[in-house]
């Protein structure tokens, strides 16, 4: 039986205009096979060619940009390369559909969650507005969006990331495709929301007999769902075999080298230091208004963002914080931060003296942050693309004034670029000449060169490879050796905060559900959502070779 798609001998080059002779392939020689219903997973880091050979299926590089391309891809028989553009519109959304990776980009936010789901039923399969309407709610039931009634009515700033996702899920399933491209469907979702899409996207598979590339940097989420698996590295499939043969035994180097960088293991506890922060019974609520009434009146409902949270940690130990988004872990952070106002105390022993941070103002609070640092999760987003690297990092220093004169503070933006095991000498770039695992580097090294107790670490490797998260992970180990630095990581990536913290507190809804030592929690956790999160982070092979 022939497969529904064949690449054959495939190899792509983006043209520069005015350029006379052709750079080296993006993609070099792609050879893939994928049969009906079967899933197969497309793995590889950032910059390896996943996205261009998906895209390069439906033919949208050539929308807008100048390419050139030599081989064969054939779908359901058809040459998809020899088509015009009449031709692979009817397939683009119809036979194949693709889930991209940011649903907030993906949908457009001046147009309704219906509208949107309407359009390729309109477009493709000739239905009324009404008919279109009426599957559109049935695609929103079948894809777990509760109220769908109420949500075909909303725009896409209007519902959580999970719910947009199972939005972008619907509408790729519209017109019932042979083939869905999910591309890095999961990657900014909580691991119980992640689960519930895989699950999603495995039932409407069987029950459809569609087939499912996969382009994925999880290799947990491989191991899940995927029937083959290819992998990529710079533009080349380098090894290609069945999901079980190739997690048991990889024969490339690079291959091992992906599988190795998944987190393994559990931090052992240790004691640390004397305390030094502790938070008592902090509660942070804020008012949202509902929409006007029949009256004239708006009834202003109170969402208690953190409630009644009691914690402490130690010097020198980390302490993992987790939950789903919106139970609270950034807002804990922010109270801790003097940057939300909140009730309850919040109380700093850094040595001889004590602050209760939660009692001070701001001019009081400030000679205090210098020691209270905090990373963010998109470092893109928290640099400015208008200063330089060197600017970024010494910005503390003269908030601070810190650092004596300007010869001096290069020397400390220098010593911290070393820190972070990045070359002095890129100092005078920008921050979008670098990469994502660069970038953050920079993040930590602009907290770090303030030499700080505390370091609020905010979902700090959630978008980065495998391979680079790695490399994040071990730096942060080592500075916090180095430093004697006290970390609080804010993560949903259970794998991480496995193989870091040395305590563990679970959260939902603002309140504090199970805390105390990780590795005790790990073992035997002791609350029913606990237990739920574990499931949905870990399938029962990890289980077994990682026993507690």
């Amino acid at each position: 039986m022939a497969p529904l798609l064949h690449i054959d001998n495939f190899s792509l080059t983006f043209l520069a205009h005015g350029q006379e002779d052709a750079p080296p392939p993006v993609l070099e020689n792609i050879n893939l096979r994928i049969e009906p219903g079967e899933t197969h997973a497309l793995v590889g880091e950032s910059g390896s060619g996943k996205s261009v050979t998906a895209l390069s299926i439906l033919r949208l590089l050539e929308e807008t940009n100048r390419i050139q391309s030599t081989g064969s891809i054939v779908f359901a028989g058809q040459e998809i390369t020899a088509l015009d553009k009449k031709a692979i519109r009817a397939i683009r959304g119809n036979r194949i559909a693709m889930i991209f990776q940011e649903p907030m980009t993906a949908l457009n936010p001046v147009y309704t969650i219906g509208n949107q789901l309407m359009e390729p039923l309109l477009l493709h399969q000739g239905l009324t507005k009404a008919q279109a309407h009426e599957r559109a709610l049935q695609l929103l039931v079948r894809t777990g969006i509760d109220n769908p009634e109420y949500r075909i009515n909303c725009y896409p700033h209007q519902l959580s990331g999970g719910q947009r996702q199972r939005v972008i899920i619907a509408m790729a399933l519209a017109c019932r495709p042979q083939l869905l491209i999910a591309d890095e469907p999961t990657t900014a979702l909580d691991v119980t929301i992640q689960d519930q899409i895989l699950q999603l996207i495995k039932d409407i598979q069987a029950e459809y007999g569609m087939a499912v590339l996969l382009i994925t940097h999880d290799l947990p989420m491989v191991r899940k769902i995927a029937d083959t698996v290819s992998i990529m590295h710079q533009g080349r499939i380098i090894e290609q075999n069945t999901m079980a043969q190739l997690f048991a035994d990889p024969i490339e180097a690079y291959t091992r080298r992906l599988l190795a960088a998944v987190p393994r293991g559990i931090q052992p506890t240790r004691p640390g230091g004397p305390k030094l922060i502790e938070f008592q019974a902090v509660t942070c609520a804020f008012a949202m208004k509902s929409a006007w009434t029949d009256f004239l009146q708006r009834k202003n409902t109170v969402i208690k963002a953190v409630d009644q949270v009691s914690l402490s940690l130690n010097q020198g130990t980390t302490l993992g914080l987790v939950g789903e988004s919106g139970s609270g872990k950034s807002t804990l952070a922010l109270c801790l931060l003097g940057l939300t106002r909140f009730e309850g105390k919040v109380w700093y022993y850094p040595g001889t003296e004590t602050h209760c941070l939660s009692a001070l103002t701001s001019a009081r609070f400030r000679p205090l942050r210098k020691e209270l640092q905090i990373v963010f999760q998109d470092p893109f987003s928290s640099l400015s693309p208008r200063m330089t690297v060197e600017q970024i990092i010494a910005e503390g220093l003269q908030v601070h004034g810190l650092g004596g004169t300007k010869a001096e503070r290069q020397a400390l933006v220098e010593q911290a670029l070393l820190d972070v095991e990045l070359d002095p000498s890129t100092a005078g770039r920008f921050p979008h000449e670098f990469s994502g695992g660069q970038r953050q580097r920079i993040a930590i090294a602009r907290a770090i060169i303030l030499r700080p107790k505390l370091l609020i670490l905010d979902e700090p490797t959630s978008a980065l490879d495998m391979t680079i998260q790695k490399q994040i992970i071990e730096l942060l180990r080592d500075l916090q050796q180095r430093f004697q630095l006290t970390y609080i990581f804010i993560t949903h990536d259970l794998r991480v905060v496995r193989s870091l913290a040395d305590q563990l507190a679970v959260m939902r809804h603002g309140r504090i559900v199970e805390s105390g030592p990780a590795a005790a929690i790990f073992a035997n956790p002791q609350q029913d959502y606990t237990r739920r999160l574990f499931n949905a982070a870990f399938d029962v092979t990890e289980r077994m070779e990682n026993p507690a």
